[in-house]
């Protein structure tokens, strides 16, 4: 079986120019898939509200929805990093409660690490984390969980005040002690000045070419589901979806038809008992009347 990364070993792909690979998953056979396919590390990120509980935002995940999930994943892709969003509400409160709904992922779930959303004002945190041992993902950018607050799913950093802000968060998950930070709906050449500006690994989604690594959802990159929306930063390699829909179209069917289940799909029995069932046939069916 092969060894998840290790934190060092992310840096330094880094460092040699070599690009991350991440993918989310939320469940069991996805997270074996992704893994037999070689990802570097797996994502349970609180998109699974929009994508597999079916919310309208990723607001209402649970931090109990968080854990559940990351169990599956890890039991799936036992040698791949994990790492786990930690969903709204559960950070910002404090170094001390936001430390003890970290341990809840780390201890419970099974994790190597997390993912919050937000710049400078989580230094605090973030320190208090990777000080216990809590390994932290950074995300900037278009962060989901403030959705409202910044006015739905739009683009960051197209002016000058937005990035030179992003940059100064940048720099200061980094000093705060982020391995990595996800950047989220930036201007490529914003996301490359970042990518420049700290020593860590920049991984991107619809931040362009010049991130460290790219992350993308599940779901989107084999349209698995009904109503997939086309992403301009999204690459679709498979339609699973229309797949899957029609394979259970024909059953449904098959089934309508009673063309299935055939002969060969039932369990005869065998010698013994045919023979039995005959003679007990033979005995009770009116031969010795």
């Amino acid at each position: 079986m092969r060894q998840a990364l290790t934190i060092p070993k992310i840096k330094a792909m880094k460092a040699a120019g070599k690009p991350i690979a991440m993918l989310t998953a939320y469940d069991y056979p996805s997270a074996m898939l992704a893994e037999e396919a070689g990802v570097d590390m797996i994502l349970i990120g609180d998109s699974l509200g929009n994508v597999v509980l079916g919310y309208e935002t990723t607001l209402p995940v649970t931090l109990d929805d968080m854990i559940y999930h990351t169990r599956a994943v890890v039991r799936g892709a036992p040698g791949t990093m994990i790492v786990t969003d930690m969903p709204f509400a559960t950070y910002r409160l404090g170094p001390e409660e936001t430390l003890r709904n970290a341990a809840r992922i780390m201890r419970e779930g099974g994790a190597h690490a997390v993912k919050m959303e937000g710049g400078a004002d989580l230094a605090e945190e973030i320190r208090r984390l990777t000080s216990a041992g809590i390994p932290v993902i950074g995300h900037l950018g278009l962060t989901p969980q403030s959705v409202h607050q910044i006015g739905g799913y739009k683009v960051q950093g197209k002016d000058r005040w937005e990035a030179e802000r992003l940059l100064e968060d940048a720099k200061a998950l980094e000093q705060a002690g982020v391995f990595a930070i996800v950047l989220e709906l930036v201007t490529e050449p914003l996301a490359a000045a970042v990518t420049k500006s700290v020593r860590v690994p920049t991984i991107g989604i619809g931040a362009g070419q010049s991130c460290d690594g790219q992350v993308l959802v599940y779901h989107d990159l084999i349209r698995y589901g009904s109503g997939i929306r086309d992403k301009r930063f999204v690459k679709t390699y498979a339609n699973v979806g229309e797949t899957i829909r029609t394979a259970i179209s024909e059953y449904v069917n098959d089934v309508k038809t009673r063309s299935f289940p055939e002969d060969k799909h039932g369990f005869p029995l065998d010698d013994e008992l045919t023979k039995a069932s005959a003679s007990s046939s033979r005995l009770y069916g009116g031969e010795t009347k």
